[in-house]
């Protein structure tokens, strides 16, 4: 008999399931942009809904990320719950009007009173050859306006929990999902189930470094990992899935611990999650064995041709040797 316990689901699968039962938790919840509802039914991650719940509940808009944006702000400060879905974070770009000057500081402008409880879910193109206009990521960015939180799942059971947490919440939230995670496994719960998105979650333990990630880069630190511990290397693992206000006394108290601080990110270095967290933990006055490293990408746009692009992007391998760089005294 298949023990139940082990169901196995895919990152898709579970932004699906996710939706599936915020749907039915809560009528006001719905979903809207391009292509949706049709054809690849956004990398099959909303496929099926539209013939169980209809189109008044999801349905294709026209390619205008300001129209869709302000939609989504209007419809939330009336009292749903909008999934707005960008195919590519990149052309985000053009809603940065309605993100900056509108949807972020509507609740501190009413003074709490009003909120807009909305889900922007845009998707990371890394690693599929389409070069600089399809591969950024954007986070940074999103993650300097206060008002706004800015959430990067890094498995399939991360991305269900907080997904829902992020439809639920009376807080406007960008999703951002790699596509290079959409194919990847584990065990997800059936049930509804709720992620504190303030809190990040400390992936594996060890003694000697502390390795703080996000999103996609998470799965890269973690198969560093299994070549540091053939070293008796030992890695108190962080993830933090909220980048924006996320709780900095887990990566604290780990560094207290292990004296010694990575921080691995997908996306460039200059005013980047890295440098915040690097800043903070020096102005905490905590006492390092060595400097505070980070693996990030070249300061450079990313390429297009698949050799170019697999020197651009940071491997396991890349993480594992600074991890022993680290560790020498």
């Amino acid at each position: 008999m298949k023990n139940k316990t082990q169901r196995i689901l895919t990152f898709a699968q579970s932004i699906k399931e996710a939706q599936m039962q915020a749907f039915k938790l809560d009528k006001n919840v719905f979903i809207f942009g391009q292509a949706v509802d049709k054809t690849g039914h956004v990398f099959h991650t909303t496929e099926g809904i539209l013939k169980k719940y209809g189109k008044k509940r999801i349905f294709d808009t026209p390619n205008s990320e300001q129209a869709e944006t302000m939609f989504a702000a209007g419809a939330a400060n009336y009292g749903l719950r909008p999934i707005l879905i960008h195919h590519r974070v990149d052309f985000m770009a053009y809603s940065f009007d309605q993100l900056i000057n509108w949807i972020s500081l509507w609740s501190f402008k009413s003074s709490g009173k009003s909120s807009m409880p909305l889900v922007i879910r845009a998707i990371i193109g890394r690693g599929w050859g389409q070069g600089p206009q399809h591969a950024k990521t954007l986070h940074s960015m999103f993650s300097y306006l206060p008002g706004l939180k800015v959430i990067m799942p890094s498995s399939p059971s991360e991305a269900k929990g907080l997904l829902l947490s992020s439809i639920m919440s009376n807080d406007p939230v960008i999703f951002l999902e790699y596509r290079a995670l959409y194919n990847t496994k584990e065990h997800v719960p059936e049930r509804p189930y709720f992620i504190d998105l303030n809190e990040p979650r400390k992936r594996l333990s060890g003694k000697d470094i502390t390795i703080v990630s996000m999103g996609a880069s998470v799965l890269t630190s973690i198969q560093a990992v299994e070549i540091l511990n053939k070293k008796s290397i030992g890695v108190d693992l962080i993830d933090l899935r909220n980048i924006s206000s996320f709780n900095i006394s887990k990566i604290f108290s780990s560094i207290r611990k292990t004296k010694r601080l990575l921080i691995v990110e997908d996306g460039w270095s200059s005013g980047s999650i890295s440098s915040e967290i690097i800043t903070r933990v020096m102005e905490s006055g905590i006492k390092l064995r060595k400097p505070p490293q980070r693996v990030c990408w070249p300061n450079s746009h990313v390429p297009m041709s698949s050799q170019l692009e697999k020197d651009f992007y940071f491997d396991s391998k890349d993480i594992f040797k600074v991890c022993v760089k680290l560790m020498k005294a």
